[in-house]
């Protein structure tokens, strides 16, 4: 790409227009076309951080003297304290973060700022930012999972004896403890956080020193890097180093998990909460109202929340698509590679942290919720299980179960509104000690094996899972 004569290196990208190479300016719509500053300034202060790791990496390999390192370190500190204030002035010709940090440093210190991007690439400075953003944003997110785990649990333990119908296929099928469907999204969440664990530990590997693709010229000690950043690992081919986002896919692909963990709870609550079903009440203050019909509540933030699945699950195939066919090293393709992530880690942390608040100001509907257990065939189970127990096959005891059903849906009642006389009619093996399992909670604690719907289960996993997130 082209640039004007005299320009400061400070406005090149990648490894393009350095030193007099081009004789022609660089065309104005090239420049608002390539500019990506406004999307990579987040990273300011990982590419500070970055910076002065590496100048003092070249004062080991002594390519800079410990007084230029000082007066370079002193300078970018400078300009972080005026990024972190608000006060740090951007030019037209400041292309990406990179350069502006560059730029603004040789302002402040001269000539010997231009030394600071010796033995180093913005290829590999760039991979690095990210890998280091990464590490500190999928740390504040896992934190933001927990809380609204913690929500949910809490909303759990609030109403520890409340049944609900239980579904498949969007029927009734059996009855379960409230707490017991909201500690399932818990479950959910926690191996969403073993996705982002995962992810952060292929991510936490330095890429500096890789240079433009095949490393530098200069004895840097790598290793010594990693330790100043933090970093267990160091990259072990520079060309793989510089050119794959494999764990920003990675990323986004746990993201894209979460968002689907999200939405699904949100479409539970705009279920729940519709005056079809009346289970819980959502928080005015997160709902809206209808532009023309007074007697609207809108659930407005799950269906966002829902909306918004597709946008992150959107960002992940952008990801994959832009890096399918890039021959190595790096390509500047890879530019695009910063608003999907960004937009993605964004998104779904506003989602989190909405839904915690929303959950923990929920309000369950008890009286609605007992009523929506009885009947509707939810003890039906019950009844076949207890012929399996007098000795009835299971086949055979579910066809008898059938029977007692469909006599009940042609007699307009419930299977507990038959006599023990008519119900012996489907089977002699039915006896009075039938009733005493025919009830809601009967029903649920009789699964008390670990992971089933018991009040003893399920209050046992809220203590652990208390524990656990203390």
């Amino acid at each position: 790409m082209a640039r004007a004569k005299g320009r400061s290196p400070a406005t090149s990208k990648g490894e393009k227009a350095w030193g007099g190479r081009f004789t022609q300016k660089t065309n104005r719509l090239v420049e608002a076309f390539t500019v990506s500053v406004a999307v990579d300034r987040r990273l300011y202060a990982y590419d500070i951080q970055g910076s002065i790791a590496h100048c003092q990496t070249l004062r080991k390999a002594h390519v800079l003297t410990v007084t230029e390192t000082k007066t370079i370190v002193k300078g970018l500190e400078s300009v972080k304290r005026e990024l972190d204030r608000g006060r740090f002035r951007f030019t037209p010709h400041d292309e990406d973060i990179h350069m502006a940090v560059e730029r603004r440093l040789t302002e402040l210190i001269g000539p010997l700022g231009g030394k600071v991007h010796t033995g180093r690439s913005r290829n590999d400075q760039v991979a690095l930012d990210i890998r280091l953003y990464l590490r500190d944003q999928l740390g504040l997110l896992t934190v933001a999972l927990e809380s609204f785990q913690r929500a949910l649990v809490a909303k759990g333990k609030a109403n520890l004896t409340v049944a609900m119908p239980g579904y498949t296929h969007l029927q009734r099928a059996q009855p379960v403890l409230f707490a017991h469907h909201l500690l399932a999204y818990v479950e959910m969440i926690e191996r969403d956080k073993g996705r982002v664990r995962d992810a952060v530990a292929r991510l936490n590997v330095l890429p500096l020193g890789s240079g433009a693709l095949a490393g530098t010229n200069y004895p840097v000690d790598r290793l010594f890097t990693a330790k100043l950043l933090g970093f267990p690992a160091i990259t072990h081919n520079s060309l793989d180093a510089v050119s794959d986002r494999d764990f920003m896919i990675e990323v986004a692909s746990g993201l894209s998990i979460t968002m689907m963990h999200l939405s699904r709870l949100s479409e539970e609550l705009i279920l729940w909460s519709s005056q079809e079903f009346r289970f819980v009440d959502l928080p005015d203050a997160f709902c809206t109202g209808s532009s023309m019909m007074p007697q609207k509540k809108n659930p407005d933030v799950p269906e966002l929340v829902r909306g918004k699945t597709g946008r992150v699950y959107g960002h992940l195939v952008n990801l994959l698509t832009t890096l399918k066919a890039l021959p190595l090293s790096y390509n500047r393709d890879l530019q695009e590679d910063k608003p999907a992530l960004f937009d993605a880690l964004d998104t779904v942390m506003a989602s989190v942290e909405v839904l915690t608040e929303l959950m923990r100001r929920l309000t369950v509907n008890r009286k609605v919720l007992a009523q929506a257990v009885q009947g509707g065939g939810l003890l039906a189970t019950e009844l076949a299980d207890y012929l399996v127990g007098r000795g009835v096959p299971f086949r055979e005891a579910h066809a008898i179960t059938g029977r007692v059903v469909r006599a009940a849906l042609d007699q307009g009642c419930e299977l507990t509104d038959f006599s023990l006389q008519e119900l012996q009619k489907f089977s002699s093996r039915i006896e009075k000690s039938l009733f005493a399992r025919l009830t809601v909670m009967a029903a649920i604690d009789q699964k008390s094996q670990i992971g089933g719907t018991a009040r003893a289960r399920v209050e046992q996993r809220i203590k652990e899972l208390e524990r656990r997130l203390s």
